[in-house]
Parts: C-alpha cells; structure tokens; sequence
C-alpha cells in the first residue's frame, strides 16, 4: 500500500507531501493544478523513463520518493530479497532526475535500475489511465487477461514448458535437414580438408624442431669453428687451459707438502680438471658430428613451406591444424550420422506433438470456461455500471482443435479477443471497434473490478475514469470503486461529485501563484472541507445552502451504502 509521497522540483510542483491511506482515496481539484502530474510522479517511480523537461523551471534536479507498506504483501517482500535489495515490512523507493543526465533510481537505499522498479511495480502499484486503455484494447493481451481471470495460469505454464520442448526439437530437424541438403557438397569439402592434413601428416611441434635444424645447418661453419676453437683453448694446445690447471694441481701440493695449513683440497681442483676436460671432449665430439647437408636443408624448407601452407589455412598455429581436423572428423561423423538422427528426432517429434496437442487442448477447455464465467461477472459490472443492453463476450476466432500442432503459439491454439454489443439490436463486434470513451472508461473499471478479486497488485490508481459519465452512471462508477477498495488500495482523481462522496480519503489539488512562480498545493479534506469541495464539484463557483446540503446528502447516502448492494 501506498502510504506516503514526496515530489520535489517536479514539473510545476515546487515541493509536495501526500499522505494515503486504506480504502478509497480521492484526489480532485482545478483542471490544470497537477492532479494528472502526481500520477505521472507515481509511474516514474514504477520505472518510467524519465526526462530533463520533469524538471521544475530554474531546479537543477528533481526527486519524487515514496513510501509503502508491504508487511502483508509476503510475495513481493520475496521478490525484493531475491533481487538483492534490503526489504522488510517497509518499502522506499527514490527517483532523482538530474540536468546532468545522470538519472539515478534507488530501493530501500540501494542503487536500482528500471528493470528492478518494473519489476516491483508488478506485485506492488497499477496506474489505470490512458496506457490502460490501450492495454485493454490491445487483442493481443485479451488472452492473457482471460488466463489471469480463470486460474489458467498453471495449465498454461505446463502447456509452454511441452511447447518450448517441441520448438527445440523442431529447430534441431531443420539444422539436419539443412545439413543433409548441402550434405554431397559439405561432405567433398570435409573430405578434401582432411585429406590435405593427413597427407601432410603434422606432428605436434613439427614446425619449431625443423627451424631448429635448420638454423644449425644454415650456420654449420660457424658452429664447426667456435666448437674446434673451444676444443683447443681447453686442451688442444700446449698451454691449454687443463695443462696450465694441472700445473697448479702441481704446485699445491708443493705447498702442502711444506704448509699443511693451505685450506684447498686436491679434490677441488680435481674435480674441476675432470670437468673442463669432459667440456673440451663434449666440444671435440659436437665438433666432429657437425656436417653440412644440402639435401637435408632442401627437405626442410620444403617440409617447413608444407606445415606453413597448413597454419595459413587453418587458424595459424599447428594447434589450430589439429583442431581442425578434429572439427572436420565431428562434421563427417555428423553428416553420416544424420539420416540416423532425424530419424530418432521424428519420433520424439510425434511422441511430444500429441502431448502438446492434449495440453492445448486441455487448456483450451479450461479457457472455454473461464469465459463463460468472464462474462457472466463482465455483463452484471457492466449492467450495473448503467449500460443494461450491453452483453460481453470472449471469442474464440480460432481454437486449439481447428489448428494443426504447427500453428500453435507460445500461448497455445486459441486466439481469443473481447467482444461488446453497448445496444439493443446492434450485433457484436470487437471491444476496439465499438466502444465510445465512456463506454470504455465503464468497461475497464469493470473489469478492473473482476479482476482486483483475484490479481495480486496491492494498490489500483484510476486516473481519468470518469472520463465520458455523469449523473446516475457516475453514481454507479464510485460505488464500484469504493467495492474494488474493499480488496485493495485505489487512488482516484475524479471531476465527479458522484465518485467523489464515496471517498474514504478526500485530497484537493489547487494552484496559486508565489512570487511570481506557480505553485501546486495537496490539501487533506476534513469532513466539513470535503462537504465544501463537493458542493464545488456540483455547483462551480457559487455555492449555494441547497448544494451544501445535496453534498452532505451524497456523502451520507455513500455512506451508508453496503458493498455487495
């Protein structure tokens, strides 16, 4: 439930405080003061886009916030947390708009997106104006309504859950039948592909050994050199570097031999000569096996030219050759394999068609009932909203059992849309082709009525309701108001007396000008100021004893009207 609303720097609103309760709240006033403007304040924070132009003329920004009792809505409470907002038995939801374009919305103090305040929006407020209208005009959400209305909701789940099943299997028939009528082409192309990688045959790393090899025969002088070069400097010559070691091995062990104190052990130096000497036999043999290969060289050119001609083709890298030849043999295998797969997948097909088409069907039963109900309650809200020769129906253009599984939809196999006769005489036709605005203004409420005994919004404003009624009509509108109310919380903005009296809450909008700048006002009517604003609402301007106490009369018959009667 709504209970309290702050707009600030909003349009023409300088700063603003509304207070909501239970029941039927009013909101009447001049035409023009911003009645219209605190419903639109309202849808920002349900997630509409907002606009720098909602600004207030010289803010920089504008804020609206509101705040909601939620301990008895146990299921948005669940979906708040899901979301991973704070929640509790309070909610708050904040809508700043900046000039800077750096709009931001909040819930609960936390950072939210539109998606999120859309998504709250549907467990927690319904703004019934001009959108709504369309809404209802709209065929396509005809059978949602209905679904809605007649709890055939859960058959309708289980239906789209076979559907969907159905869907992908279909899919998947005609990739494979796609793939078989290119299947000759395809498979010559996989064919060749392969053949081209095993008959080149790639080993794993193939490509950096041949470099390898091939830079030691590119550089076999120069190798040959440093290699006998080295030799020599440790051991070829006369003072080699192992000859002049031994040598100092020599002469320590003079010194030892006078001065045992030498703290250097022969094996120290021995075991250095047996490894410079294993370095310069290493070198002498490296040495010798070196040779140049010009038929080799040529073999490894050809063969690197070979592997490179793969990696260009396929991904640059032998790692990516042998992905692809993988890739290829999984698309052979599919390819041969695909008249075995569509024939498994025709089964399937034929096994879930026929449970798609008892769902639909049972579905379509079900529907078919719940419009007959539809219409019984449509007919006597609409009857009573003073249009006594108006009959409502459902109608079924098409349904399940006249279509084929093919044709099915998401929703099903029916395609249903409203249908109204508003006279006697006149035959049926389609709610959007006949329906005047009052006519529709009464048609949404009715159904508004049926349908607030089932939904689970918390809250129903209805902005521009009246619009097209008057006299007993209107009379019969606010007693369904006040009969929606004793399910959830409804804000009104009214022009009529007739709805207005039946107001549990009466709040008056007005406008003045403030040094120089228009000003919006919400004012909460006490019971003499509400006897004063309807008698306003009947009389305009001069207000006379006798409209005061019609006024008084109205409130007091509202009053003692019973819902249910």
């Amino acid at each position: 439930m709504l209970s309290e609303l702050s707009i600030k720097n909003f349009a023409i609103i300088d700063e603003l405080q509304v207070s909501f309760g239970d029941g039927l709240n009013v909101i009447s006033g001049e035409t023009g003061a911003g009645k219209s403007i605190i419903i639109g304040a309202v849808s920002l924070l349900l997630g509409d886009r907002a606009t720098t132009e909602m600004i207030r003329t010289q803010a920089d920004s504008a804020t609206v916030e509101a705040f909601f009792d939620i301990a008895a809505n146990k299921p948005l409470q669940d979906k708040i947390t899901a979301m991973g907002f704070a929640t509790g038995e309070e909610l708050v939801i904040r809508r700043l708009i900046s000039h800077t374009g750096k709009n931001k919305a909040f819930i609960n103090g936390q950072m939210a997106t539109l998606v999120n305040l859309a998504a709250v929006s549907e467990l927690l407020i319904n703004i019934c104006g001009q959108h709504e209208h369309q809404v209802i005009l709209n065929t396509e959400n005809h059978i949602d309504i209905l679904d809605e209305f007649g709890g055939c909701l859960p058959a309708r789940y289980a239906y789209a859950e076979i559907y969907n099943q159905y869907q992908h299997i279909r899919t998947q028939m005609e990739k494979l039948k796609n793939l078989r009528s290119s299947s000759e082409e395809k498979t010559d192309l996989f064919k060749f592909q392969l053949k081209e990688i095993q008959d080149i045959n790639p080993q794993p790393a193939e490509d950096t050994a041949l470099a390898d090899e091939k830079k030691v025969l590119v550089n076999f002088q120069k190798l040959s050199g440093w290699a006998k070069l080295a030799y020599d400097l440790l051991y070829g010559e006369k003072d080699s570097v192992i000859v002049k070691l031994k040598e100092v091995q020599n002469q320590v062990k003079e010194i030892k031999k006078i001065d045992a104190n030498l703290k250097l052990a022969d094996t120290d130096i021995e075991s250095s000569f047996i490894t410079l000497q294993e370095a310069a036999l290493t070198l002498r043999d490296y040495g010798k096996n070196l040779f140049f290969d010009s038929e080799r060289l040529v073999a490894i050119d050809e063969r690197l030219e070979l592997l490179n001609r793969l990696k260009r083709k396929y991904s640059g890298s032998l790692e990516g050759v042998f992905h692809k030849k993988q890739e290829i043999e999984e698309d052979l295998k599919r390819v041969f394999s695909v008249e075995e797969e569509l024939e498994k997948l025709c089964k399937k097909e034929e096994i879930i068609k026929d449970d798609l088409q008892q769902n639909a069907l049972k579905l379509s039963q079900i529907r078919k009932q719940a419009a007959k109900k539809l219409r019984e309650v449509v007919e006597k809200e609409i009857h009573a909203l003073n249009m006594p020769h108006a009959s409502f129906h459902v109608n079924f253009n098409k349904c399940a059992a006249d279509k084929t599984v093919e044709s099915f939809e998401q929703t099903g196999g029916d395609e249903i849309e409203f249908y109204l006769v508003t006279n006697k005489g006149e035959e049926s036709k389609p709610l959007n082709k006949i329906a005047s605005g009052g006519e529709l203004s009464r048609i949404i409420l009715a159904l508004k009525n049926v349908l607030s005994r089932t939904g689970s919004v918390a809250s129903i404003v209805f902005d521009e309701v009246d619009n097209g009624i008057g006299g007993a009509t209107a009379e019969i509108v606010g007693r369904k108001l006040k009969e929606v109310s004793a399910n959830h919380q409804v804000i009104c903005i009214t022009h009529l007396p007739q709805i207005a009296c039946f107001g549990d809450k009466h709040m008056y909008v007005s406008k003045k000008v403030v040094k120089g700048r228009t000003i919006t006002f919400v004012e909460e009517l006490d019971d003499e100021q509400k006897i004063e604003e309807i008698s306003r609402m009947l009389g305009g301007v001069n207000v006379t004893k006798a409209t005061r106490e019609h006024a008084s009369e109205m409130i007091n018959g509202s009053k003692a009207y019973k819902l249910g009667n």
